[in-house]
């Protein structure tokens, strides 16, 4: 009986490890099965969620649950800023709401010398500010306009507030600089350039009348408590001429520059991580209910416009001597005058590809009047920087050739020659879809290029609050010692630095230019 029972409990005791090893090994192989499944598939984020929603938690702000999701569901990238077919997106978005915009923006009441008084606007009493409800000066015609920037971001931040706008914004004013995220200061820089750069001063003679207003802004930013609490580090100032500010920049550096390129200033003054690239107002006509299509664009290929240039610019007398006498290609020289603003539009209009090569500067405005033609542009410069370019894919509508490859016999011509309809029809379309985001205008539209701009400042934002959150770290501990600002870069080394920088520039295309360059100084 006793061995009976011994071989029970045996069975026993080995049918209860078998049931206890099938258990495990189900667990395991479900618990397997589970695993891979959630690693299988990787999951990309392939845009960038929209910085309102930043701001928003930032800031603390409480939405209605429908807002909220409003936030939640749209992203920069420009790809979604297409209209809904039912127009819901649209009526989302009718009237400008300050629970909408992207960023607050606090702007200096300066004197109307510095903006309006530049286009000879005198205000009543006090006032100074034109009200946009009964009327305001218009901007200069012809080239003055393609740098025009500042009249249209302040025209937008006047109106930002008003009851009545219909159109949305990404930007609003406040009157309390403490709200803001970042300050503006409405110097319109390019018009002083443009009609104060030769008019003598009779305070200084020495002096034209540009540097002098220059000087003018610099004293008062600098005795603000605005500026003085970060340096300078929030505040957006607009120099888009390339010529704009060469007197202020070097004291006024830490601020959000917005620029054409950075062409002429050294990585100290100007950087693409700080500042922001904007783009020309174009000039030639918008060509409106484009149904022209491959067949009917019989040019190929089409420059006008100034073949002699210095610094960069050689390398369109050098396309010029390799491109003049191919079979449907326009190379030639032209200017505004004797209805040329005209001719270039008819040009643009009936091509399919046009040149935009380096110039005095890496940009140009006639990368802007092609995207308006609907003309697939075709850029030669190494050393451009393009327009809202971290959420813009250029490739998709652009041809960038690098100056190296275009430069040698037949690779440019050859590389759009093998472009057929298709692919560049693909490229057209995508320039309709695309030139909104490029057209200056007021009131400010949804997407154009002011609230572009302002996105992109916006972008911008957490960086600066870091730099500024950094600089006021010890800020109490400096109670009763001398506060010394950041030192600001010598005019004399900033100069310096900028010759080397157009040396090095130039440098890289010795061989191809055959020119003899001046050696870059050691140590400089």
């Amino acid at each position: 009986m006793a061995d009976r029972s011994a071989h029970s409990i045996g069975l026993l005791s080995r049918k209860s490890l078998f049931c206890f090893f099938m258990i495990m090994m189900l667990l395991f192989i479900f618990s397997s099965f589970f695993f891979l499944r959630s690693t299988g598939r990787p999951h990309f984020i392939d845009h960038l969620p929209n910085p309102r929603l930043f701001a928003l938690i930032d800031n603390h702000v409480n939405l209605p649950s429908q807002a909220q999701n409003s936030v939640l569901r749209s992203t920069i990238d420009p790809s979604s800023f297409a209209d809904k077919e039912d127009g819901s997106e649209e009526q989302e978005f009718k009237k400008c709401n300050p629970n909408e915009a992207v960023l607050k923006v606090f702007m200096y009441d300066l004197p109307p010398e510095f903006h309006f008084g530049l286009l000879d606007w005198k205000g009543e009493g006090t006032h100074v500010w034109p009200d946009l409800h009964s009327g305001f000066p218009d901007y200069p015609g012809g080239l003055n306009q393609q740098h025009s920037i500042e009249y249209w971001l302040t025209l937008d931040l006047l109106s930002s507030k008003f009851a009545d706008r219909t159109s949305p914004s990404s930007a609003i004013r406040v009157d309390n600089s403490s709200e803001a995220d970042v300050i503006f200061v409405p110097f319109f820089s390019s018009l002083s350039y443009n009609r104060y750069s030769k008019v003598k001063s009779l305070e200084n003679p020495s002096k034209n009348m540009n540097q002098l207003l220059q000087e003018k802004l610099v004293a008062f930013l600098i005795e603000q408590e605005e500026w003085k609490r970060s340096e300078g580090r929030d505040h957006v100032i607009v120099a888009h001429h390339p010529n704009s500010m060469l007197d202020a920049r070097t004291s006024l550096w830490p601020a959000i520059l917005i620029l054409a390129d950075l062409g002429r200033y050294p990585p100290i003054i100007a950087n693409i991580e700080k500042d922001v690239i904007a783009p020309y107002k174009h000039i030639v006509k918008t060509f409106v209910n484009d149904s022209s299509g491959y067949d009917s664009r019989p040019t190929l290929l089409y420059f006008q416009g100034a073949i002699y240039r210095k610094d960069g610019g050689f390398i369109r007398q050098e396309l010029y001597y390799l491109l003049k006498d191919e079979k449907d290609v326009h190379f030639s020289f032209g200017s505004v005058s004797k209805n040329g603003i005209n001719d270039a539009s008819q040009g643009m209009h009936s091509s399919k590809f046009c040149l935009n090569i380096a110039g005095d500067t890496p940009s140009s405005n006639r990368l802007f009047d092609a995207i308006a033609s609907h003309c697939v542009p075709v850029i030669v410069s190494d050393e451009i920087e393009l327009p809202y370019e971290d959420v813009l894919d250029y490739s998709k509508f652009c041809i960038i050739v690098r100056t190296s490859d275009a430069l040698k016999k037949g690779v440019l011509i050859k590389l759009i020659q093998s472009i057929g309809r298709d692919e560049w029809s693909r490229m057209w379309e995508r320039l309709k879809e695309v030139e909104r985001y490029f057209e200056f205008q007021y009131p400010s539209q949804k997407d154009d290029a002011v609230q572009m701009i302002w996105q992109v400042v916006a972008r911008k934002v957490s960086a600066v609050r870091l730099k500024v959150h950094k600089f006021r770290r010890f800020a109490r501990s400096d109670i009763g010692n001398e506060k010394k600002l950041k030192p600001i870069p010598e005019r004399e080394k900033i100069a310096t630095r900028l010759k080397v920088h157009k040396l090095r520039r130039l440098a890289r295309s010795v061989k191809r230019s055959k020119k003899q360059l001046v050696p870059i100084p050691n140590g400089e």
